[in-house]
C-alpha cells in the first residue's frame, strides 16, 4: 500500500509529440506535456526485488559485480518501514526509482557490508578526496568503532524527474525517528552517501576521424557533473568528500557507448559523500530548497 505518501503529478515533455520548426524562433515551440502519476511505497520484499538489483547495479556501475547484490537487495526489503521507492503504475510494478538507509556497524557482519567498507576503504584511500576523507573512514568504519554510519543508498532511471527527490529525503526523516521511538538501532553518527559522477572526456571515435588540430591544455581538470544533482548540495554539508575511479577497468570505447545525443563521451567515477548525523537534517532541507528553485 502507499505509506503516507501521496501520488504527485510530474509533467514531462512528450518526445512525440514535440513539435519544432526549424524556420521559427524557439520561443514559438510548441511542447505539449505528460503528466505522469508518481506514487511512493514502502519496500515490498513480495514484488521489489529484481527491480532494486537493477537500480543497485545502476548505482555501481562497473564495479557492481564485487558485490552480493541478492544479500543487498534482501537487507533493504527487511527494513520495509524505512525508505522508499517510486513507481507509476501501482505496486505491483517495478520501481522506478529508490532511497534507503543501512547501519553499517550492526549489520557489518554481514557480507556484503564487508565487501562494502573494503570497498570504501580501497576507493577512497585511491582518490582525490577532500576532507581527509580516508582516514576519517578508517576510524568510523574500523571493526573496533562503535560509530553509527548510515550507508544512504539512492538511485533512479535516468528520466526520472529530481522532484520526487525531496519528498523521499523528508520521508526517510521522518521514519528514522518514528524508528527512534521504537528503539531501532538508526541513530546515526554519520552519514556515508555512495553515488555517482561523471566528467566528458573527448571521444575516440572523432579523434580518429577528425586528429585535433591542437593540444588540450596539460593538467587542465575536467569539469565534474552529477547524476544525481542533490548530491552538489549534499557534499556542501560534508565533512569529507571523494571521487573516485572505478576498480573494474573498462574498455576502449567505453565513454563513447555512453556517449548520446553530444561530442562528448561520459566517464563514470564513484562518489563519497561523508556527513554527520547532525547535519543531515539542514542537508535534507537544502535539498528541497534546490530542487524546488526556492
Amino acid at each position: 500500500m502507499g505509506k503516507r505518501k501521496a501520488a504527485a503529478d510530474a509533467q514531462t515533455p512528450s518526445k512525440d509529440k514535440m513539435e519544432i520548426d526549424g524556420e521559427e524562433d524557439s520561443s514559438d515551440e510548441d511542447i505539449d506535456l505528460l503528466n505522469v502519476d508518481f506514487e511512493w511505497f514502502d519496500p515490498q520484499p513480495a514484488v521489489d526485488f529484481h527491480g532494486l538489483k537493477t537500480l543497485l547495479r545502476q548505482l555501481l556501475d562497473v564495479d557492481n559485480q564485487l558485490f552480493d547484490l541478492s544479500e543487498l537487495a534482501d537487507m533493504i526489503l527487511a527494513q520495509p518501514l524505512l525508505g522508499s521507492t517510486v513507481k507509476c503504475e501501482g505496486n505491483e510494478s517495478d520501481p522506478y526509482a529508490f532511497l534507503t538507509v543501512l547501519n553499517m556497524h550492526s549489520h557489518r557482519e554481514k557480507n556484503v557490508i564487508k565487501q562494502l567498507t573494503n570497498y570504501i576503504l580501497s576507493r577512497s584511500k585511491a582518490s582525490n578526496d577532500d576532507g581527509n576523507l580516508h582516514e576519517q573512514l578508517q576510524k568510523l568504519l574500523s571493526p573496533d568503532s562503535d560509530a553509527q554510519v548510515g550507508l544512504i543508498l539512492n538511485e533512479r532511471f535516468i528520466n526520472m524527474p529530481h522532484q520526487i527527490v525531496p519528498p523521499m529525503y523528508n520521508m526517510l526523516l521522518e521514519e528514522i525517528q518514528w524508528a527512534l521511538q521504537d528503539k531501532e538501532p538508526y541513530q546515526f553518527s554519520h552519514y556515508l552517501v555512495i553515488s555517482k559522477t561523471y566528467t566528458e572526456v573527448a571521444s575516440k571515435l572523432d579523434a580518429e576521424e577528425n586528429p585535433p588540430s591542437k593540444k588540450s591544455k596539460a593538467g587542465a581538470k575536467p569539469e565534474v557533473f552529477y547524476f544525481h544533482p542533490e548530491d552538489e548540495v549534499l557534499r556542501k554539508h560534508a565533512v569529507g568528500v571523494a571521487e573516485y575511479d572505478f576498480e573494474t577497468q573498462t574498455e576502449d570505447g567505453a565513454s563513447d557507448a555512453k556517449r548520446a545525443f553530444q561530442e562528448l563521451g561520459v566517464k563514470s567515477q564513484g562518489h563519497l559523500i561523508l556527513m554527520e548525523g547532525k547535519k543531515f537534517e539542514g542537508a535534507v532541507k537544502a535539498v528541497g530548497e534546490y530542487l524546488s528553485g526556492e
